[in-house]
């Protein structure tokens, strides 16, 4: 593991995609401050397993749509690291599937919250601490662009508003600060294990060039990438990892 100079925030840094931002991140060489909502286990042994190697790293539980716990995570790191040169904004979900017919304002509020809500309060609390030179990476999905599957609308519409909103980001931020988010198509997460079907993963997979779906890891070594100073000449950026499912 390289020298850590640099320090990275990754919220819902505890599972799947998460978890291996966190680990490809420390891997570039930069501390690490891991938020998580419920996977303590996975952010616990994510901290344990970069210590192992020489790098820095700590887990803080908190709920990212929570502006005091947003502001304690930004803070902490602050306090254990003394500068936050990258966020990468991975909290979101689709918490259920649901028809226009069955989607009610607390269900609208819920998924627009998790998804769009956390990654404005992230942005905002971390952008005051950034140098120059600084990066912020956000997960967006390939339903902002496609309008994702069935009863997943209004999930793609708050993936939407992440996409358009680092667009904005961009060229508000720079030249000191790039914005970039990653849409990730079909990867073998927790996320479709809950939600999508066996038979809509395997056909899926079909229909793909690659002919397959993507891993947690693959994503993480597009989002280091995009965080660290190779990608200094990139921002506003939405990048598709869907194995040719999707083309821009």
């Amino acid at each position: 593991m390289t020298t850590q100079t640099k320090t990275a925030i990754v919220t819902g840094g505890g599972r799947d995609i998460g978890r291996a931002c966190v680990l490809a991140l420390a891997e570039s060489g930069m501390n690490v401050a891991i938020n998580y909502h419920s996977s303590s286990e996975g952010a616990d042994s994510a901290v344990a397993e970069i210590i192992a190697k020489g790098g820095n790293a700590f887990a803080l539980q908190g709920d990212m749509t929570n502006p005091e716990d947003v502001n304690a995570l930004i803070s902490t790191t602050l306090e254990r690291f003394s500068s936050i040169d990258s966020l990468v904004h991975v909290t979101g979900g689709l918490v259920a599937r649901k028809s226009l017919a069955e989607i009610d304002l607390a269900h609208l509020k819920k998924v627009m919250d998790l998804n769009f809500t956390s990654f404005f309060l992230a942005t905002q609390a971390c952008v005051p601490h950034m140098k120059p030179g600084s990066s912020i990476v956000a997960l967006a999905s390939q339903a902002a662009r496609d309008g994702g599957g069935p009863g997943a609308g209004i999930y793609a519409a708050s993936k939407g508003a992440v996409s358009t909103y680092t667009r904005g980001l961009a060229k508000e931020l720079g030249p000191d600060i790039r914005v970039n988010s990653v849409c990730p198509g079909m990867i073998d997460t927790d996320f479709h294990n809950t939600f999508t079907k066996d038979a809509v993963r395997t056909h899926v997979a079909g229909i793909t060039p690659l002919k397959r779906e993507g891993s947690s890891e693959e994503v993480a070594n597009l989002v280091a990438f995009l965080a660290t100073d190779k990608a200094s000449f990139m921002t506003g950026n939405n990048i598709d990892i869907n194995g040719g499912l999707l083309f821009s």
